[in-house]
């Protein structure tokens, strides 16, 4: 079994939420997996645009609920899954598997998918916080999770970050 490392950092706006993200993104590269999951305007999205932002994508970066991929380009190349409208979410695995071998690929919902990559991920739990004022719906609790070796100084420098 890998070993795996938490991190659980809190948020209390969108501008925060994406401010941990581009952390995120300083470290990542092509072959990394991203699960994201949440509730439905938990911020998956948004995490997604700003790790896109910070990795240099200069255009619009949308839900691909409907489309199920997106793909951009920036430093490197991003694909941003979500697998939300499949009644199977293992119809993207050879895919994902695929985008892989040359781009950071992110899924949201993707704790759907998450015992198909046992090894190596970082899996990003967003959820509204329960601790933040009932009135601010912008308040967000984040857990960060690695599976791998690879997570463990990722996690630790965005621990001493945020």
């Amino acid at each position: 079994m890998s070993s795996t490392v938490a991190v659980r950092c809190a948020t209390a706006s969108p501008e925060e939420t994406q401010a941990l993200a581009a952390t995120i993104a300083s470290h990542l590269t092509p072959g990394d997996l991203v699960l994201l999951s949440g509730d439905l305007g938990a911020g998956k999205t948004t995490f997604v645009q700003a790790v896109a932002a910070a990795l240099g994508v200069n255009e619009p970066v949308t839900s691909p609920t409907f489309a199920l991929a997106h793909h951009y380009l920036g430093k490197y190349e991003l694909r941003h899954i979500d697998l939300y409208r499949l009644a199977d979410p293992c119809e993207m695995l050879d895919y994902i598997l695929e985008e892989l071998e040359s781009a950071i690929v992110l899924v949201e919902w993707g704790e759907l998918l998450a015992a198909e990559f046992p090894e190596a991920r970082l899996d990003v739990k967003l959820s509204f916080a329960e601790n933040g004022p009932s009135s601010d719906a912008n308040y967000r609790s984040i857990e960060l999770v690695g599976t791998g070796s690879r997570w463990k100084s990722v996690l630790v420098a965005v621990e001493t970050q945020k």
